[in-house]
């Protein structure tokens, strides 16, 4: 939990460059998960046990909380593999494990590791709460709840003071922004029954973004079901009624977001940090709401709705098959060098051209994501207006760059 007592704003991390892009732009914690055994196995690149220090360590630097993934359908063959992750986080001072199976949860409860409980274990009311309080501080709630449903909860913990090992109030956690699923909380089969291929097990093929035609078997009379991805919801955006999330009593509010780019978590989690900032400053309004959604549009999303916080029976389905972002990157070139007196990084151009306006976005594991418009440039030695592909050229840096960082322009979707 945050020490000033605002909400924790919790980034999700699929690499280094997502994670050090969510610590550079003001997240409290972290989540990731490792090799096979979370549910995003197959949308990232995931990390090893040998990265747990590493991931630790930045984190540290920063004071922000760290918390593993580990909340797969978990069999008898996997147990050997837990434990010994379980207990490598713990020796690396990874904060917490987010768990939905119970042979996980008394794993870390026996090695003393902080549980938090996760979405698919469908956490919906006060009793179950109590239940899971015996093992855990923290609980991502189902994300079929109402805000009103939430705020229930979050009275009742404070009412019946219901604590977690730690011995302080239980916290509840919700998502608050980011892809939703047409299965509750994340369970489904379609993955599974289409390509043996089980999302439950972090290998979902998302047959919900897909396009479908139905058929009637007696009449063979088809219907496309057209301008409507009818199994594939809009992303989750809560930032326009971000004040009612935060008075709803949560603790920490997560950004889904481990298959997304780096540039994705940057964005998001740069616009969430000044939403949550500006409600407890009391100068969250309409005007700034508007600028922060034009913002969150310029990156991976499929339209945005409420989810069901505001109460909502029926989800709203995407029309389109991919990503309605207003902006998407090229890719330019790659750094080769960088002067740290002068603060100015080379690059090689191996595709695009780039010029003086141009927004460019950098992007590397120990870098994270960093925007900016080029002013100024030079190749070779001579100032240049414009550099094309094969040219060496030489930026005037407000970040450092290494060996390999990718170059990208920034354009108009």
């Amino acid at each position: 939990m945050t020490t000033n007592n605002k909400i924790e704003l919790m980034a999700p991390a699929g690499s280094f460059e997502s994670l050090q892009a969510a610590l550079d732009n003001g997240a409290d914690s972290i989540y990731f998960g490792v090799e096979q055994l979370n549910m995003r196995a197959r949308s990232t690149v995931n990390f090893t046990m040998d990265d747990l220090e590493e991931i630790a360590k930045r984190c540290e630097a920063k004071n922000v909380r760290s918390y593993l993934t580990l909340n797969t359908i978990i069999y008898d063959h996997d147990l050997s593999v837990v434990k010994a992750l379980l207990n490598k986080a713990k020796e690396a001072n990874i904060t917490a494990v987010i768990a939905s199976d119970q042979a996980v949860i008394a794993m870390a409860r026996s090695i003393l590791m902080e549980v938090h409980i996760s979405t698919q274990l469908n956490v919906t009311n006060i009793e179950t709460i109590k239940f899971y309080s015996l093992f855990a501080d923290t609980m991502v709630l189902s994300r079929e709840l109402s805000l009103r449903q939430v705020k229930k909860i979050t009275d009742q913990i404070e009412k019946e003071q219901i604590k977690g090992p730690n011995g302080n109030l239980v916290e509840i956690e919700i998502f608050g922004h980011g892809a939703l699923c047409m299965a509750v909380s994340g369970k489904c089969y379609l993955s599974l029954h289409s390509h043996n291929s089980s999302a439950n097990r972090g290998a979902c093929k998302q047959n919900c973004r897909k396009k479908y035609t139905v058929i009637d078997q007696e009449t063979g009379f088809e219907i496309e079901l057209d301008n409507e991805y009818m199994m594939s919801p809009k992303d989750l955006c809560t930032i326009d009624f971000l004040d009612q999330v935060i008075d709803s009593g949560i603790r920490v509010l997560k950004i889904e977001g481990r298959g997304r780019a780096p540039e994705y978590v940057a964005t998001v989690i740069k616009t969430y940090r000044e939403a949550i900032d500006s409600y407890y400053d009391k100068s969250f309004s309409k005007e700034k709401i508007e600028v922060w959604m034009e913002a969150l549009n310029t990156v991976y999303n499929r339209g945005f709705w409420s989810g069901y916080y505001l109460g909502q029976e029926l989800g709203e389905w995407s029309d389109i098959p991919g990503s309605a972002a207003t902006q998407k990157k090229v890719y330019v070139g790659k750094g080769t060098h960088y002067f740290p007196k002068a603060e100015v990084g080379q690059f090689r151009i191996e595709a695009y051209d780039i010029k003086i306006g141009d927004k460019i976005l950098v992007t590397g594991p120990s870098t994270g994501a960093q925007e900016m418009i080029i002013d100024e440039m030079f190749v070779g030695d001579i100032t240049a207006e414009k550099a094309t592909k094969g040219d060496d050229c030489t930026l005037k840096l407000p970040f450092r760059i290494r060996m390999s960082d990718k170059l990208y322009k920034i354009v108009e979707a």
